[in-house]
């Protein structure tokens, strides 16, 4: 067998898979990529960007092309909306209003389906000479050894076998991921199964019907017979393409159900369609217990399963391989220590655990405690006022979502602090959690002065403080940019002088005086 070498093997080229790739050659970094399928698959899901990914997008440089290729214009809107009974029903509010969080982040988000997403990851990975990808492979075999990684791939047409070698192996395999298996990594799972059907459909009339919704793009249906899962409708385009997503009875194939039927009831009215894509699915939560295993990682959704709720699904995948790119880098680069690499599955394994236990089961769970006891058909002024009482707590609701590293060991977090996918959005600056744009004096944003390795930022300091960090990452071989302004003009909602950033934009320590600014480096890279 021909072996192939590079720096990291990843296993997987969706968009979780080319995000690594690009992150990690975009830090000099060699990979290559073993992706199963040729072209990307034309089956809208993964639509929804966050602020969060569209700021990776921008690191990557994808974002001008990503936002091209929406379908959906900025002025047409891509909010979401949840309905009673049916789509069209007399009782509806606004859900997963982004843009309340808006000014946190320094980019706003985008709607794309998944497959027009690996198509702009696949084109900015072609641009990258360290990056080779192997399409129309897949993995047969992983295994690992003292000093690297063997993956044997076959292509898909029964052609070329290949051995492909790394130092690591990435897993970013989908749910039912042979690296995961092969490195023995076990999952914790939950109750929530059930067979689910995924249409693609077209249909002008529905656009009609819809009209009403102004500048919404996605629409979940509370039924109560579903006893808290959703039922699920999202626009691929402007025009007449559409996806659903629902839970279906056990048994139910393509031809022994109805499903044009189905979705008029779901709707409300009756309209014409016609079906592109009849899939099915299981739904369930599942996260792994452990996010590595020696030489071998696993990211997206090899790591952690779970339904289309909220679109934590390719957002979380993207933030998985952000937080671990850097760190392998840093270990080929001789600055980050094997500690550095673990604490990339003891930070993203707890904040998914929590985004799964916290939002996407809590969602569920919510839902089918008001199904269960508001029935506008029984006490309708009750109804009205709970249905009232869940539109007015949208904004706390989304706004408790801001994944944060505050129990690591690799930041200086609060004492007690807990990594979880719960927390609050503030201008201060805490440890452990995300860099909240501001701009500085000469009219750059903080997230445009970041340099490739650690940031400190000095808001109107004693130059003596700055230069004892930067003495300390010269005798540690840590990569520092130093940012000087005044504390006004916004930075002062801060609420510190001195700020160290870390490559994936995360704080790891902020204050006004330091004692020891190399134990708060070396804590920064696991020494």
């Amino acid at each position: 067998m021909t072996t192939h070498e590079a720096q990291v093997v990843i296993v997987g080229g969706g968009p979780v898979g080319m995000g690594l790739a690009i992150e990690l050659a975009q830090r000099n970094i060699s990979s290559i990529v073993i992706e199963r399928y040729p072209e990307p698959q034309p089956i809208p899901k993964g639509q929804n960007l966050t602020q969060r990914t569209m700021e990776h997008f921008w690191f990557w440089g994808v974002e001008d092309d990503v936002r091209e290729a929406s379908p959906i214009p900025v002025e047409f809107g891509i909010g979401g909306l949840t309905a009673y009974g049916t789509l069209l029903s007399d009782y509806h509010y606004d859900w997963y209003q982004r843009s309340l969080v808006r000014p946190f982040y320094f980019k706003s988000n985008e709607r794309l389906p998944q497959y027009d997403t690996e198509a702009a990851l696949r084109r900015r990975v072609a641009q990258l000479a360290k990056v080779k990808v192997f399409y129309g492979f897949t993995a047969e075999d992983v295994r690992q050894d003292e000093t690297g990684v063997n993956v044997d791939i076959l292509a898909r047409d029964g052609g070329a076998q290949l051995t492909v070698r790394g130092s690591f192996a990435v897993g970013c395999d989908g749910a039912r991921s042979l690296v995961r298996e092969a490195a023995g990594i076990t999952q914790t799972r939950d109750d929530h199964e059930t067979l689910m059907a995924l249409l693609v459909f077209r249909s002008n009339d529905l656009n009609d019907l819809l009209a009403r919704y102004k500048g919404r793009s996605f629409f979940n249906v509370l039924n109560p017979a579903l006893e808290g899962y959703w039922q699920f409708f999202g626009r691929v385009d402007t025009g007449s393409r559409w996806f659903f997503h629902s839970p279906l009875p056990a048994g139910t194939t393509r031809e022994n159900f109805d499903f044009h039927n189905y979705l008029e009831g779901v709707v409300g009215a009756p309209f014409e369609c016609e079906f592109e894509h009849i899939g099915f699915w299981e739904l369930r939560i599942s996260v792994a217990d452990n996010y590595r295993a020696g030489r071998i990682f696993i990211a997206g959704d090899a790591a952690h399963s779970h339904p289309p709720y909220g679109g934590y699904g390719i957002n979380t995948g993207f933030e998985d391989v952000r937080n671990l790119g850097w760190k392998l880098a840093a270990h080929f680069d001789g600055w980050g220590s094997e500690a550095l690499l673990d604490s990339y599955s003891g930070e993203r394994q707890p904040v998914f655990a929590s985004t799964a236990k916290d939002f996407i089961a809590n969602y569920i769970e919510e839902d089918r405690a008001f199904l269960s006891q508001y029935d506008p058909r029984k006490d309708v002024a009750a109804f009205e006022t709970a249905w009232a009482g869940r539109s007015a707590g949208v904004a706390s609701e989304i706004s408790g979502f801001e994944p944060n590293y505050e129990g690591s060991p690799v930041v200086c977090g609060p004492q007690g602090g807990v990594s979880s996918a719960v927390g609050d959005h503030r201008w201060e600056a805490r440890a452990g959690h995300h860099l909240a744009p501001q701009m500085l004096a000469w009219d750059t944003n903080v997230f445009e002065a970041l340099g490739d390795g650690f940031t400190l930022f000095g808001f109107g300091v004693e130059e003596e403080l700055e230069d004892s960090f930067g003495a300390a990452a010269e005798e540690l071989g840590v990569p520092l940019k130093i940012v000087e302004d005044t504390r006004e003009d916004g930075r002062e909602k801060y609420g510190c002088a001195l700020i160290l950033v870390r490559p994936d934009q995360f704080i790891v320590w902020a204050g006004d005086s330091v004692d020891d600014a190399k134990a708060i480096l070396a804590r920064a890279v696991g020494l």
